[in-house]
């Protein structure tokens, strides 16, 4: 079974909803409550193409695709 190392991610969260500028198109500064947690994917991922989530007992794969999209599945 895949046991990945833990990663401390804490000190690289934002309170802003977005590290974007609020003119960035892609900023969803808008529409997210002003205390969400927002992370970059390089971080998360942590250099793979591929992260295991456990969540409520069920394990989700999170993956980053050659066209650099990501895709979640159980």
């Amino acid at each position: 079974m895949f046991s990945p190392a833990p990663v401390n991610i804490t000190d690289r969260l934002v309170d802003s909803p977005c590290s974007l500028p609020l003119s960035s198109p892609q900023c969803a500064s808008n529409r997210l409550p002003a205390k969400v947690r927002c992370i970059s994917s390089r971080i998360l991922l942590g250099g793979e193409r591929e992260l295991l989530i456990e969540h409520e007992g069920n394990q989700y794969h999170l993956r980053l695709t050659r066209n650099d999209r990501l895709i979640l599945t159980k």
